[in-house]
């Protein structure tokens, strides 16, 4: 088991959020927003567990969700689902929401491309997912 540190696990998050900080670790684990730390040894330490957690609540935060809201949210998900929402910070990252080009193509369905796409190769997509979400109406 890959064990971390608060100031570890700081220096994970900073690669994708550079905005938080060791006290923001402590307060999220404080209020228990993450799960209570596992123990190795003698010592209280943070897991790969803690950092999916981490990239999850910081991913629903950057979408305006409040704390408690996201605390309620993420209690009762299992893992695999903590972990596709934060695989996700991606899609709400402010760089790439304003570099992307994103396409509704209907209601439940959004493509999100990026400006190194082809406009040629953007109509085709688009085109292409669209009639596949006519046929499965």
């Amino acid at each position: 088991m890959q064990t971390y540190t608060a100031k570890e696990i700081t220096g994970e998050l900073l690669q994708t959020f550079p905005q938080i900080n060791l006290r923001t670790v402590r307060y999220y684990t404080q209020i228990g927003i993450v799960p209570p730390l596992e123990l190795a040894g003698n010592k209280r330490v943070y897991t790969s567990k803690h950092l999916h957690y981490f990239r999850a609540v910081l991913t629903l935060a950057k979408t305006g969700e409040s704390l408690a809201s996201i605390q309620e949210k993420l209690k009762d998900l299992p893992m695999e689902e903590i972990i596709r929402i934060g695989n996700q910070i991606t899609v709400v990252d402010s760089g790439q929401v304003l570099q992307n080009e994103t396409h509704q193509v209907s209601d439940d369905v959004f493509i999100t491309l990026s400006p190194r796409v082809s406009a040629e190769l953007r109509q085709k997509v688009i085109a292409t997912v669209s009639k596949l979400v006519k046929e499965g109406d």
